[in-house]
């Protein structure tokens, strides 16, 4: 029978994060495959903090030149300008096109560093033990998640136009080094998102007040589960 006031790893069950099978493992110490899909089985996915600190450095790096190095050069005539992010964004302003300024800026600024910053915070809390709200670092994890995809909209755009504008020596568009970085940036932040355990989140709870002093009126053990079987992070 499961204790719905322990957590699982506790009782030794495991969920397949491919096929969302619960299965029991009765030694953390030995290899298991999932009973349905045959996938390897773990109570948390192995190397996931270092894994993440690693992509997430490296993005932050790379963020550098993605935003100072031109993402596009429009050669008219035989003379071209290149364009960064934030030139092209004022470029849009000037010429009042305010809705797609504002969304460049914000799928090619605002996303990838929030993207950045949360994951640093959910790491930070995890690795130093902060006391944290669960629920709400659970969100910003889910929103991490979904909203990553959409800082590939520059890609988009900038790969549209380099296919579409070829009139030889009349127009061109090339990329810079600066789409490199931004593309690399993207995908290692997505990358992120998917080596990260949302279940590390909840494991803080083995440190709070609530586990070491009881809990406290209105947060019962039913509800601390409940809210723990909902931070699996959604399969793409």
């Amino acid at each position: 029978m499961i204790d719905t006031g322990t957590q699982a790893r506790t009782q030794k069950l495991a969920r397949c994060m491919h096929c969302g099978q619960i299965s029991y493992l009765p030694d953390a110490h030995h290899d298991y495959q999932c009973p349905r899909c045959h996938e390897p089985l773990s109570f948390r996915i192995p190397g996931s903090i270092h894994k993440t600190w690693a992509l997430v450095i490296t993005a932050a790096i790379l963020y550098i030149p993605a935003n100072t190095f031109p993402v596009m050069t429009v050669i008219s005539f035989g003379r071209g300008h290149p364009d960064t992010i934030f030139s092209g964004i004022v470029y849009l302003v000037q010429a009042g096109m305010y809705p797609i300024a504002f969304l460049v800026f914000f799928a090619s600024i605002i996303v990838p560093l929030f993207k950045l910053i949360g994951l640093t915070i959910l790491l930070l809390s995890i690795q130093f033990r902060w006391q944290i709200n669960m629920r709400q670092a659970t969100v910003m994890y889910r929103f991490i998640h979904f909203i990553g995809r959409w800082s590939m909209l520059d890609l988009f755009m900038i790969s549209i136009l380099v296919t579409l504008v070829n009139l030889g020596s009349i127009a061109t568009i090339a990329t810079g080094a600066g789409s490199t970085a931004f593309a690399s940036v993207v995908v290692l932040t997505m990358l992120a998102a998917h080596t990260f355990d949302p279940r590390l989140i909840w494991d803080l709870l083995e440190d709070s007040p609530e586990r070491l002093n009881g809990p406290e009126p209105g947060n019962s053990p039913e509800r601390e589960t409940t809210a723990l079987s909902e931070t699996i992070a959604p399969n793409d």
